[in-house]
C-alpha cells in the first residue's frame, strides 16, 4: 500500500516539473518573441522661405564734442529712414533701439596715450519686415548710405554675422503634415525590413517624433540658415516596430 502511495507520489511530482518546465519554456519563448521588433527611421523635409528679416543698422559717430557727435547720429538716422524708404522698407518697420555713449578718457589708465576721439556714440535702427526680398535688396545698395557719409559698424551682439538674419516662423503650420509623413515613411521601411526577414510587422513598441530642424538651404561651409532667405525643414522620426512569425 505505501509503495503504491510513493509510485502514486513520485508521478504527481514528476508530472508537475514537467509542466513547470513547459510553462517556463513557453513563457521564454513568448518572452524572446515580444523582444523581436526592429527600429526604423522616416524623414520628411520641405523647402520653405524666410517670411521674416531682421536687420540691424549700427551707425557710430566719434568726436570730442558730445553734443556734436550726437547730432551727427541724428542727422545720419534721418539718412537712414530716406535709405530705407527709398529702397521700398516702410519706416514703421524700423525702430531705434539703445543710444549708446563711450567716454574714452573714462578707459585711460595710468601711462596710456589719450585717444584722438573722446565720445563715441552708437545708434542702432532695427527693421522689422515680413518683406524679406525687399530687405535682401536693400542691404545690397547700403554704399548709398556709405556714400553719403554715414559710418556703419558691422559688429554687433546677439544677431550672428553682419548683415540681416532672415527667420522661417511658420513652423506650427508645417509639423502635422511632416510627422504624418515620417510616420509612413517610417512604416514603409519597417515592412520592407518585416518581408525580407520573412516575418510579419506588428505594433508599435516604442516611437520617438524626433525634432524638427531648420537648416540653409545650400549647404556649404560657413552657411548658416540664418543668413539665408531659403531654407530646408526636416524632422526625422524613429519608431520601433515588433515582428511576429
Amino acid at each position: 500500500m505505501n509503495t503504491d502511495r510513493s509510485v502514486v507520489a513520485s508521478a504527481i511530482v514528476g508530472f508537475g516539473v514537467a509542466l513547470g518546465g513547459f510553462l517556463i519554456g513557453t513563457g521564454f519563448a513568448r518572452g524572446r518573441a515580444a523582444d523581436r521588433y526592429v527600429e526604423v527611421k522616416g524623414v520628411a523635409e520641405r523647402a520653405v522661405k524666410a517670411d521674416l528679416a531682421l536687420w540691424p543698422i549700427r551707425l557710430v559717430a566719434a568726436g570730442n564734442d558730445l553734443v556734436a557727435a550726437q547730432a551727427l547720429i541724428a542727422h545720419n538716422t534721418a539718412k537712414v529712414y530716406a535709405f530705407l524708404r527709398r529702397h521700398g522698407i516702410d519706416s514703421a518697420q524700423a525702430e531705434l533701439q539703445g543710444l549708446d555713449v563711450n567716454d574714452a578718457y573714462a578707459n585711460v589708465y595710468g601711462g596710456e596715450r589719450q585717444p584722438q576721439a573722446r565720445y563715441v556714440v552708437t545708434q542702432t535702427l532695427m527693421v522689422h519686415s515680413p518683406d524679406v526680398d525687399v530687405v535682401l535688396a536693400a542691404t545690397g545698395q547700403v554704399g548709398e548710405l556709405v556714400s553719403a557719409g554715414v559710418v556703419l559698424s558691422s559688429s554687433r551682439t546677439g544677431f550672428g554675422p553682419s548683415g540681416p538674419t532672415f527667420l522661417f516662423t511658420k513652423l506650427n503650420d508645417l509639423k502635422p503634415s511632416m510627422l504624418a509623413e515620417a510616420a509612413a515613411n517610417a512604416r514603409q521601411a519597417a515592412e520592407q525590413f518585416a518581408n525580407d526577414s520573412h516575418s510579419r510587422l506588428g505594433g508599435i513598441r516604442q516611437a520617438n517624433q524626433g525634432l524638427f530642424v531648420i537648416m540653409p538651404r545650400n549647404q556649404a561651409p560657413g552657411v548658416t540658415e540664418g543668413t539665408e532667405v531659403l531654407k530646408t525643414v526636416r524632422v526625422v522620426s524613429t519608431v520601433q516596430y515588433y515582428l511576429r512569425g
